[in-house]
């Protein structure tokens, strides 16, 4: 097979961490790798705890921006964001399930801790989950933002309290009240 992301270089049957089977491109380092052999490697080894690399940053990893190729179908891959942390996307075949990450990729989700679940990753669960996570964070940066930091904060720890609370409906109607004593309101 050729790889499809740098054009270059052949996919040579290879292991990740010497653990499961991929192919690796022989220029730009890319790995081929089928959910299945992922999956039967996981099922035999479901203690194995991958480590996560030491002296390894985000900018390691190569990210192809563009749509790639399956090296076996020859059709689109879709590509799938990998945490709400990092803009990384992996790609990925429908047609074969097979996933391509760049290289470094692997590198990437061994450091967010999701190496051992990257067939999870190819999910709608888990890309409504990065989706909703993201969403969550942009607000929490528009509230510290538009509040400032100690003022935000203070926010959250009465808004827990309040939620906490089995009046908290009356209770919400007093501290939005303009005067909570006055009959006219």
């Amino acid at each position: 097979m050729n790889c499809t992301s740098c054009k270059n270089g052949a996919l040579r049957p290879s292991f990740i961490d010497g653990l499961f089977r991929a192919h690796t491109c022989t220029n730009c380092g890319g790995n081929w790798i089928l959910v299945e052999d992922f999956v039967s490697w996981k099922e035999k080894n479901p203690e194995h705890q991958f480590p996560k690399p030491s002296e390894w940053s985000e900018d390691d990893a190569m990210d192809t921006a563009g749509a790639m190729l399956c090296p076996v179908s020859g059709t689109i891959m879709r590509k799938f964001r990998v945490t709400e942390k990092t803009s990384h996307r992996i790609d990925y075949s429908n047609a074969v399930g097979g996933i391509w990450l760049d290289k470094g990729e692997w590198e990437l989700l061994k450091s967010e801790g999701i190496a051992g679940t990257i067939n999870n990753v190819v999910t709608q669960h888990w890309q409504n989950n990065v989706r909703e996570q993201s969403a969550s964070n942009n607000f929490a940066d528009i509230y510290e933002s538009k509040f400032g930091k100690e003022s935000y904060e203070k926010a959250k720890e009465i808004r827990e309290w309040l939620n906490s609370q089995s009046q908290k409906a009356d209770l919400r109607a007093y501290i939005l009240a303009e005067n909570p004593y006055s009959a006219s309101e």
